[in-house]
Formats: C-alpha cells, sequence, structure tokens
C-alpha cells in the first residue's frame, strides 16, 4: 500500500511541477502584477490590521490565484510576486502542491506570506522553505492579523477559498522563486 501512495503521490506532483514561475509575457506580468495590487488593496480594506505585515516585514509573496482540487490525488498551483520591505518587486514565485487522502472537490483562494527576517526571505528564495500540513495560515478577516504571529519567520494569511472541497488529505507547498535578473 505504501508504495500505490508514493507513486500516486508522485503522480499528482509531476503534473504541476512543470509550471514556471515566470510570467511568459510582458503582457502577462502586468496582468499578474494588477491582480497582486488588487489583492494587497482588498486584504487591507479587509483588515486594516494587516498593514503591520507590510510595514515591518523583511518581505512578502503575495499569490492572488491559487487554483485547487483533487479526487484522492489533489494538486494546486498558484503564481505570484515577490517583494522585499518597502514593497520592491524582486521577482516571481510559483506554488505548487500536491495531497493525497479523503478529498473531492476544487477551489480557489489567495494566499500571502510575511517573511519576519532577511533571513526568512533568503530561504524562501532558495527553495528550502517549504510548508507542510502542518503550517497554520491565518483567514483573512477583520482584526485577524491583530493576532497573528511569526512562526519559524514566517506569517501566512489566506483568503476565503472559492467553491468547494471537501479534504482530509496530507500535502505540503513548495516554492519556486526566479529574480528579476533573470527574466529575459
Amino acid at each position: 500500500m505504501n508504495l500505490l501512495t508514493a507513486l500516486l503521490f508522485s503522480l499528482a506532483f509531476s503534473c504541476i511541477v512543470g509550471c514556471n514561475a515566470t510570467p511568459r509575457t510582458e503582457s502577462d506580468r502586468r496582468v499578474l502584477s494588477a491582480e497582486v495590487q488588487a489583492l494587497v488593496v482588498a486584504l487591507k480594506e479587509k483588515d486594516a490590521s494587516i498593514s503591520k505585515y507590510f510595514d515591518s516585514a523583511a518581505g512578502y509573496a503575495a499569490f492572488p490565484s491559487i487554483g485547487k482540487g483533487g479526487f484522492i490525488i489533489g494538486g494546486a498551483f498558484g503564481r505570484g510576486e515577490v517583494f522585499t520591505s518597502g514593497g520592491t518587486l524582486i521577482g516571481y514565485s510559483d506554488m505548487t502542491q500536491a495531497s493525497i487522502g479523503a478529498q473531492i472537490g476544487g477551489q480557489s483562494f489567495s494566499e500571502i506570506i510575511f517573511f519576519e527576517t532577511k533571513e526568512a526571505l533568503a530561504s524562501f528564495k532558495t527553495g528550502t522553505l517549504a510548508f507542510s500540513a502542518t503550517a497554520s495560515a491565518v483567514a483573512v478577516q477583520s482584526g485577524a492579523a491583530a493576532a497573528a504571529k511569526y512562526e519559524n519567520g514566517v506569517v501566512i494569511f489566506l483568503t476565503q477559498p472559492k467553491g468547494l472541497m471537501a479534504e482530509l488529505s496530507v500535502g505540503g507547498q513548495q516554492f519556486n522563486f526566479r529574480s528579476l535578473a533573470d527574466v529575459e
């Protein structure tokens, strides 16, 4: 049974691992940038206390649209932009996720990750930062950010999912970063 589980998990992950962190065209980059800016505005409107993270974090990664789906084997993919403190764009990232377990359906959501230190941001950029099923995320709602705390140098905020998905599964998120210097 363990071999079958490993094969199914590998198949799900390989389906999404070929995606590229960088939007392919200048037009795609402009669309992504507009989506990220709209996400930032929406988060600040929904919960004003989130502004403290934008003001004090060493950096952040914003993923305006992550699509997730599964039927026993699941996967998710989203593309975003990565910024240093002060909101300077430094590159692009994609998030891939593979999971296995009791799950059916599909949904989309947004995710933003704040990095408390330059070391946490550097870990993200090198691809050594991954989140397991035990990573905690805070749903963005009025006042929720005020009580959120960094854990291992990061704090994660999610928007309410759109769609319907029932799941009791195990998986993790992996990130791929590409700096602006490597684009084009």
